[in-house]
């Protein structure tokens, strides 16, 4: 099986031993993306909100440089740190997908990287 690495200066770089993206076999896996804005490395603006459009902007820049998009996206796992920010979350998710939408889950986990919010990963078609 051969594989492509994914790397992008438009989504935040890896902050350990994982690649932003790897394409294989006809599709892009993307690794998740947390709300952090590549050109500080701050988190976004606007709670969990802000973080959740951030991190669906780095995960669309990632799709691009491995020549995908946020269109051939098959599913999508998002991890948020409170479930009472899912309707929140959701609202913002349903801004970038809105027809046609991906297979998806939401988890809450006790804890995310940098104390985020929230982080999402894809995988969609090359």
């Amino acid at each position: 099986m051969a594989k492509t690495i994914i790397a992008t200066t438009k989504a935040p770089g890896a902050i350990g031993p994982y690649s932003q993206g790897i394409k294989a076999n006809g599709f892009v896996f993307a690794s998740g993306q947390l709300g952090l804005v590549p050109e500080t490395g701050q988190f976004a603006e606007g709670s969990v909100t802000g973080q959740t459009r951030q991190s669906l902007t780095n995960v669309k820049h990632v799709l691009e440089a491995a020549g995908s998009g946020l269109e051939k996206v098959v599913k999508v796992t998002v991890f948020l740190k409170d479930m009472k920010d899912f309707a929140a979350m959701n609202a913002v998710y349903s801004e970038f997908f809105k027809e046609d939408c991906p297979a998806r889950s939401a988890v809450q986990v006790a804890a995310l990287p940098k104390d985020g919010l929230v982080e999402i990963e894809v995988i969609a078609e090359a």
